[in-house]
């Protein structure tokens, strides 16, 4: 029987989050483009009796669902693009020192 050491344990259990995160997020986009072309389809007689294709009522669900998508990815495949483990020790020096 092999003993796992705690590196090897933190880093198993890192990977067991990163690979959760990414199923949610390919889960995500699954139901994102499933949803829309559904909506799509779904009024496509409207769309072709009273807009255009580039209509904004065409549009708005999937725009606005694709940002929230976007952040999403963001957060998934750039760990660390707005606060990142590097802003969190650059901010714990300056608070510590702040407050010595």
């Amino acid at each position: 029987m092999e003993i796992i050491n705690d590196k090897n344990d933190i880093q198993y259990r890192e990977a067991v989050r990163k690979v959760k995160r990414l199923k949610s997020f390919y889960t995500h986009l699954t139901i994102y483009v499933l949803v829309n072309l559904f909506l799509i389809f779904a009024n496509w007689s409207e769309i072709r009796d009273e807009h255009s294709i580039w209509s904004w009522q065409i549009w708005a669900v999937p725009v606005f669902w694709g940002i929230g998508l976007i952040a999403q990815a963001i957060g998934v495949f750039c760990p660390g693009f707005f606060f990142g483990k590097d802003w969190e020790d650059k901010k714990i020096k300056e608070l510590t020192e702040k407050y010595k």
